[in-house]
């Protein structure tokens, strides 16, 4: 179990992940649509998340997401360690009702991210949909993925959404499975 910790002028983010746990997750960040998701990620990833967050939502929701991608990030590089005895690789794809949501990754060590949905709305109840990118990118930045993310078709920004969380803990928890290699790379390190 890795405990993060990360207090600024603008969050207060306490963050507590169980890498190979039940799905179970306890969220509260001030904007309920993001618990939604981060609840639904944790459940398709296989993974405990105790996530505690206090914001500057009267700004508005980034700091507050951004925030705990960065610490949801740092909190899966240490679970992960040198990658030794992990699959590596992880890709699905959810379909929520019209809409398709991709996700590809590498636990690699090199961060990445390719983002490519074209949301319909700005806005889901008081969650900005351009933050699903900035979310993903600090997560990706902070775990060292190689990270693919695509919506190829949808019109209901929320559909698209709930997909690409999990999507995301569906592919992860393949990628982190255990196996009965040692460093999952031919250079002997992902780093």
């Amino acid at each position: 179990m890795i405990t993060k910790k990360r207090a600024t002028r603008e969050t207060d983010v306490t963050l507590t992940l169980e890498l190979y746990g039940s799905g179970r997750a306890e969220v509260d960040t001030g904007v309920g649509f993001f618990d939604h998701m981060l609840t639904a990620m944790a459940f398709h990833g296989g993974f405990d998340l105790t996530l505690l967050v206090s914001g500057d939502l009267a700004v508005d929701c980034h700091h507050t997401i951004e925030d705990v991608g960065l610490v949801l990030g740092d909190a899966l590089r240490e679970a992960l360690g040198d990658g030794s005895g992990i699959a590596r690789y992880g890709d699905s794809r959810v379909p929520m009702d019209e809409a398709l949501a991709e996700t590809v990754l590498d636990i690699s060590g090199r961060p990445y991210l390719v983002f490519d949905c074209p949301f319909t709305v700005p806005m889901i109840g008081s969650y900005d949909t351009q933050m699903t990118e900035e979310f993903f990118r600090a997560l990706a930045v902070r775990a060292g993925l190689t990270l693919h993310i695509r919506v190829p078709y949808g019109k209901n920004a929320h559909h698209m959404t709930e997909g690409i969380y999990k999507s995301f803990g569906r592919a992860l928890r393949m990628a982190a499975a255990r196996s009965q290699g040692g460093i999952p790379s031919s250079k002997g390190t992902l780093l």
